[in-house]
């Protein structure tokens, strides 16, 4: 159980290697290079019941995308051998999101998480590398952390390195009890902690990189907890501690240590991830003027130059090209494309389309499923009446075109290059609009 609202800061720890929260991703590529024969287990089977949702935990949305789609950009950077995701609860669902390079285990049973990673065991079989082990319920958890952690079992080949940090309130977290040599003993879960290991301080996180054959040794003796019946992967842990060595990577920060269990937390990890994402464009060299009113997906591009106004929603995948201009209360979607130059103004919506070069969309319009070319200059008021009431069209406009204030343009349409439309114009379904023409009327028609 994690609780966000718990968390206050990091401590100093006594002992055990740190990450540092100063991390350049630089460093982080650097590191990239150390990490070798490496399979990932993302534990995603779950009900998230206290979600109070019957959408899998894996699939509620941050900042534009499911939350396990977040852990699988981190993890592909290590270019792992193999990732595994174990699913349950909605399998096909979780399944749609997982791409081609990710295989799906299936966990038909809840029964903890050694039972989870269990079900890995099969499909690594032959495999004699490293396993990275997450839950999909982190998804602030950086690649730079991830290698840090793997750069850390790798050096001291141990049984397994596992990351954790100090919370000054540890309530509902796993133990972390330490031996004599700074080692890890065992953890110690919340409902089993008696009162001295509950003043423990610092605690398990639920991200280890193991030896593969060494993890699922350890898993086959592991029994179920007598008060919860589910097998945990903690006990395997103590086990291999027994018998080996379990070294612990103690985290400076705590922010990226949260995991989700509650609409509540979910919320505060959205806000947290959206502040990241617009401090990461604003390195670039992009402009925000109000982040507070300023959303963007965790998938979205922006060139350096670009200039985002108040209010202004950008999602989906979108990319906006460098020296552009978006806002106020725009909104550009559907994993539309915006080139470099253009301006999309002050309440102007674009959906599933491309503005080209130098184009601009200034005031008061709908363009949906468009292809605008280069130059074009869209009046105010413009609407690409896009969707006839069982299928969506496109609509077509080509270079240096204008479209007049308060055109309706009924697609499938083509604008030529350099036409014109009269203010207020109706160009109506299936028109094609000759090169240099200019048009007018309801319906429009070419004037002579």
């Amino acid at each position: 159980m994690r609780k966000i609202s718990q968390i206050c800061h990091s401590e100093s720890a006594k002992s055990g290697r740190r990450i540092s929260k100063t991390r350049s991703f630089a460093d982080a590529q650097d590191d990239n290079r150390g990490v070798k024969d490496l399979a990932v287990v993302i534990l995603a089977a779950g009900k998230g019941t206290r979600m109070k949702s019957d959408l899998p935990k894996a699939l509620h949305s941050l900042c534009g995308r499911p939350m396990i789609w977040h852990l699988l950009d981190k993890v592909k950077t290590l270019e792992p051998k193999k990732i595994l995701v174990v699913v349950g609860h909605r399998k096909e669902l979780v399944q749609k999101e997982l791409g081609p390079r990710v295989q799906a285990i299936r966990q038909t049973q809840q029964l903890g998480s050694g039972h989870a990673v269990n079900q890995a065991a099969q499909a690594l079989s032959g495999f004699n590398g490293r396993v990275l082990v997450l839950y999909c319920d982190t998804p602030l958890i950086k690649p730079g952390t991830l290698r840090a952690l793997v750069r850390d079992q790798q050096k001291k080949n141990s049984d397994c390195s596992l990351l954790s940090a100090e919370f000054s309130n540890p309530f509902g977290y796993g133990r972390i009890r330490r031996t004599l040599d700074g080692s890890v003993g065992s953890i110690i879960e919340e409902n089993d902690a008696g009162p001295a290991e509950k003043r423990i301080r610092e605690i398990n996180v639920g991200c280890y990189v193991f030896r593969s054959k060494k993890l699922f040794q350890a898993l086959k003796y592991v029994r179920q907890n007598p008060k919860k019946k589910e097998v945990y992967l903690t006990d395997a842990i103590a086990l291999l501690a027994q018998s080996g060595k379990v070294s612990p990577v103690l985290s400076e920060d705590p922010a990226e240590m949260l995991g989700v269990n509650t609409r509540k937390d979910l919320s505060r990890i959205q806000s947290l991830m959206q502040k990241e994402i617009l401090e990461t464009l604003v390195e670039k060299g992009v402009l925000i003027r109000d982040p507070r009113t300023t959303v963007i997906d965790a998938d979205v591009k922006i060139g350096g130059g670009s200039t985002i106004l108040p209010n202004t929603v950008i999602e989906e995948g979108s990319r906006i090209g460098k020296g552009c201009r978006i806002g106020p209360f725009a909104r550009v979607r559907g994993r539309s494309r915006i080139e470099d130059g253009a301006v999309i103004g002050n309440f102007v919506e674009v959906v599933r389309s491309t503005v080209g070069r130098g184009s601009n969309i200034k005031h008061l319009s709908y363009i949906g499923d468009a292809e605008i070319g280069r130059g074009v200059n869209i009046g105010a008021g413009t609407i690409t009446a896009n969707y006839d009431g069982k299928k969506k069209h496109k609509t077509v406009i080509k270079d240096k075109a204008q479209i007049g204030s308060g055109t309706i343009l009924i697609a499938p349409v083509t604008v030529g290059r350099m036409a014109k439309t009269g203010a207020g114009s109706v160009v109506t379904k299936g028109t094609r609009i000759k090169d240099g023409a200019v048009v007018a009327g309801v319906p429009a028609k070419e004037l002579i």
